[in-house]
Formats: structure tokens, C-alpha cells, sequence
């Protein structure tokens, strides 16, 4: 699935490209034909991302994709849903989405009062997109990598500071993500030029500590990236810079 910079920077360009126009839509496999014929000629208002949703209102109507293109002019990969919805449901799907680090008026502090919350692991939480929106798998594996947390360690675990650093950093890095195109992660100090490796040749991103390097060597190190299904997806991390969790509570 898009993570949530794609449909941010993908949102932008449709807007610039074919806002205040009317737009042809139809359906070239036929999956969305009857859809596609009622916008068909509509004119296009704009494109707005929320989490790991495209939204495109047209001309009074919106039509929205939950990790979806929705138009034949998209360039979107990993679509799981595409439907025509009015305003309404658009603002109930807003509703139950978590906060989102590319939106100027997300909450961190709601966040965190979930996660503190919760016994579920960090690497589940951040998942969620009732928590928080947008994240996917690669920011998940590798803003837990920068902050030194192992992904199985209980939400309610971390220090109130500890996730505000975390959530300004992902901000930050989600941000570059827009900016860039790319998801690059690893500090300079890192980077192929300064420690004189190859470059990472992926199609899912650029540079990144631990997402999909599975038994190479840490960037940091040299100990064998690890893996492990989480909640239905891989998970990545270093056991020795995201030691396991240990309590210092006495029982």
C-alpha cells in the first residue's frame, strides 16, 4: 500500500494538473464503468490526501480512493479501493482516521494518548490508521530504527517525550518524502558516499537502515538486520541498536 507522502505529493500534481477543468473518466478494465459514466465530464474541483486516502472532488462529488489512484491518469500502485462518495461519508472516513504527520493541524498529544494507552506493540500502533494516518510499513521500520525501539515493545512502555521526538522526526521524514518522491531515512553520516557502499537499488524507496534488508548488516552496527511477521506484515529491526523491551518494574 502508498504510503502516506505518495498520496500527499500525488494529490498536489492531480490538483495542479487538472484542477478547474473538466475531466474525462472512464474505466479501462470496466471494473468502475457505471461510476466513471456518472463524473464523466465533470468538472474537476481539486485532489486532498488524508492518511492513505485520495480524495477528488468533482463537481460537487467526491471520489475517493482508500490507497487508491481512482482515475485512469493516477499513477498509483498497491490501489485496494476505489468507490464514488458524497460529502458525507468523506467526513466520516476523515472521522475515524488518527492523526496524520503531513496535516499542519495534527494532534500528537491524541496520539499519544492512545498509544499510552494501549498494551499492543509500538510496531502495531503506529500501523494503525486509527491512531496514526498515513503511516506504512517502511516509515514504521525505519522511524523505530532512528529512535532505538524495538518494534514488539508495549505503546504504553514509552516515555510521552520519547514519542513527541518520534513524531517530530517522522513528520520531518514523511515531509522529504513529498518534497522528494523518495523515502530516505539514513543520516548523513550513512549515506552510500560516506561509507562507501553501493547504493541501494529498490523500487519501493531510497536510502533506509533496515526496511527490506533482511541478514544484510546494519548501517550502524554490522549485526544482521532481522525479520519477523508483525500484525500481518514483515517487520524489520537490529537486535542490538532495538534491544528487547525489559521492564524495571518489581513484581
Amino acid at each position: 500500500m502508498p504510503e502516506g507522502h505518495t498520496l500527499l505529493r500525488l494529490a498536489r500534481e492531480l490538483t495542479q494538473a487538472f484542477g478547474g477543468r473538466p475531466v474525462r473518466v472512464s474505466s479501462p478494465q470496466g471494473r468502475f464503468a457505471a461510476d466513471a459514466a456518472l463524473v464523466d465530464g465533470a468538472l474537476c474541483i481539486g485532489a486532498e490526501s488524508a492518511g492513505k486516502h485520495l480524495f477528488i472532488e468533482l463537481a460537487g462529488m467526491v471520489s475517493t480512493g482508500s490507497t487508491t489512484g481512482g482515475t485512469a491518469y493516477a499513477d498509483l500502485r498497491g490501489a485496494t479501493q476505489c468507490d464514488l462518495i458524497g460529502g458525507e461519508r468523506r467526513a466520516q472516513i476523515v472521522a475515524q482516521l488518527g492523526e496524520d504527520p503531513l496535516r499542519p493541524d495534527a494532534d500528537p498529544e491524541r496520539a499519544w494518548r492512545r498509544i499510552s494507552r494501549s498494551a499492543r506493540p509500538i510496531g502495531d500502533l503506529l500501523m494503525d490508521q486509527t491512531v496514526v494516518a498515513g503511516v506504512g510499513n517502511v516509515y514504521r521500520a525505519e522511524i523505530l530504527f532512528r529512535h532505538r525501539i524495538h518494534p514488539l515493545r508495549p505503546g504504553r512502555t514509552l516515555r510521552r517525550t520519547q514519542f513527541l521526538t518520534l513524531w517530530a522526526d517522522l513528520v520531518e521524514l514523511m515531509e522529504y518524502g513529498v518534497r522528494t518522491g523518495r523515502i530516505d531515512t539514513v543520516r548523513p553520516e550513512h549515506s552510500p558516499e560516506a561509507m562507501g557502499r553501493p547504493a541501494r537499488q529498490d523500487d519501493h524507496g531510497g536510502e533506509v537502515y533496515v526496511y527490506r534488508r533482511q541478514g544484510q548488516p546494519c548501517l550502524v552496527c554490522g549485526s544482521r538486520v532481522r525479520t519477523d511477521v508483525l500484525v500481518g506484515r514483515n517487520s524489520f529491526w537490529c537486535a542490538r541498536c532495538q534491544p528487547v523491551f525489559r521492564s524495571r518494574a518489581v513484581g
